[in-house]
């Protein structure tokens, strides 16, 4: 808090809270000071050690942001340094929901956000391109948080195919939809078997950016259950409740994609989302039931409740066969068995390649979406399990936004993001793992 000094915020407290005040209010120490009956408010971030710390400990800041709102026009002034700048800027946009439900009309709120650089970044100020960086993670996580929070009367499969052209829009990219009885038709039988008793028909959406200069094609593919009654195996009436929140993971691979390419990404990148609402209805799949996925492989139904891994499995296949992929990252809510095994606040991964995974956890610890983890598979996949982080009490954090984006640093044309991208570039996971694959087909 030594770096902030009265002059950087004085426009912002005068006349109401002179440099005295301001003064005192810093020396005293505590975590949170209020400056003018709670107008104003001097906050700086515990430092005790837990298992949810990250170097910018941001979950404290989005939970401090969230207190000190008053509603109507609000200033955020945060003091970091440049590696802490993108999880902070991230934090204060999961503190700013978009969707609000309430029958009050709400006045719109504009919040802006100053960063006051530390220690040996202080004499350089943040550049526009690394500015529009955060303004894109700050649109695309509350992108994915107003899908996830919206309930399914309104965001049904449908709706989230609006918000797929919306973004597709606003890129210059045309989305691939197959939906419906096409879907059965083009043998996708994990997707259209789970949506087929809902009044909204289930649907396959790739939106697809395609550089000329690209080397390397990289798909990541989305869990999108608009809502998750069990099917047959229905839950209870407890277990049911937020069941609107299992599309977390098509919702933040869709705020990632419009973050990455509207920062240049360099490579193919697809993102794949696999819509469906699991509905008990007369034409509901049974336990009992064989289908054939996409991938050509014959499934048996033990429990209609455990639809994700049969959509999940319908676009891996597809980002395989159709789309070429050398990376493949699927994102899910998959299980609330995660929430047990690693926490609300860290996402589980398990993937085929260690260094993808110690990209992915380096990931997670530079913008403050913590990861906790082999087996065979001919290219390389990682698999995102956030059934427990896509939700913070009642809102939607939009999970995955900044991880995905952060991990895929290195394929970023913004110099931000290639600052804090793992040390572990992607890019050389994947030119060592050609290399692998080459010597494999050299000795066959």
């Amino acid at each position: 808090m030594s770096y902030i000094k009265y002059s950087d915020v004085k426009v912002k407290l005068e006349p109401r809270v002179d440099e005295e005040t301001f003064k005192k209010a810093l020396d005293s120490n505590s975590e949170i000071c209020a400056l003018w009956l709670n107008n104003a408010t001097l906050a700086q971030l515990p430092v005790k050690c837990s298992r949810h710390n990250t170097p910018s400990r941001a979950h404290a800041l989005t939970k401090m942001v969230k207190s000190c709102l008053r509603g109507g026009d609000e200033f955020v002034v945060i003091v970091c340094e440049k590696k802490d700048v993108v999880a902070t800027g991230c934090a204060v946009a999961r503190a700013l929901p978009l969707y609000q439900g309430k029958s009050a009309s709400v006045s719109p709120q504009n919040v802006t956000v100053q960063f006051l650089l530390a220690n040996e970044d202080s004499q350089t100020p943040l550049s526009q391109s690394e500015l529009d960086c955060l303004t894109a993670q700050a649109h695309g996580i509350r992108l994915s948080a107003k899908i996830v929070d919206i309930p399914c009367n309104i965001m049904h499969t449908n709706t989230f195919l609006e918000e797929i052209n919306e973004v597709g829009k606003e890129l210059g990219i045309k989305p691939m939809v197959i939906a419906g009885e096409e879907l059965n038709e083009r043998g996708f039988g994990g997707i259209y078997n789970v949506g087929k008793a809902a009044v909204n028909a289930p649907a396959l959406a790739v939106l697809s950016h395609k550089p000329t200069t690209a080397t390397k094609t990289i798909a990541w593919v989305g869990k999108g259950i608009v809502f998750d009654t069990g099917g047959l195996c229905i839950k209870t009436k407890t277990g049911m409740c937020g069941m609107k929140r299992d599309c977390g993971g098509a919702a933040g691979i869709l705020g990632a994609f419009y973050a990455a390419v509207k920062l240049g990404f360099k490579e193919n990148l697809h993102a794949v989302f696999c819509l469906a609402e699991n509905a008990v209805g007369p034409t509901a799949c049974r336990p009992d039931d064989v289908f054939t996925m996409y991938s050509g492989l014959t499934v048996e139904i033990n429990n209609t409740d455990a639809e994700g891994r049969l959509v999940l499995g319908d676009g891996v296949a597809y980002a395989r066969k159709d789309l070429k992929a050398d990376i493949i990252v699927d994102m899910a809510t998959l299980t609330g068995a995660q929430g047990i095994a690693t926490g609300k606040y860290h996402a589980s991964i398990l993937t085929n390649n260690e260094d993808l995974e110690l990209a992915c956890i380096s990931a997670g610890i530079c913008c403050d979406k913590l990861i906790q983890c082999r087996f065979t598979y001919p290219g390389m996949w990682l698999h995102i399990d956030m059934a427990a982080p896509v939700h913070n009490g009642e809102r939607a954090t939009g999970y995955g936004v900044a991880l995905l984006t952060t991990l895929f640093g290195s394929q970023s044309q913004n110099p931000l993001l290639q600052y804090i991208a793992p040390s572990i570039a992607i890019q050389e996971v994947m030119d060592v793992d050609c290399e692998e694959s080459d010597a494999k087909k050299q000795k066959s």
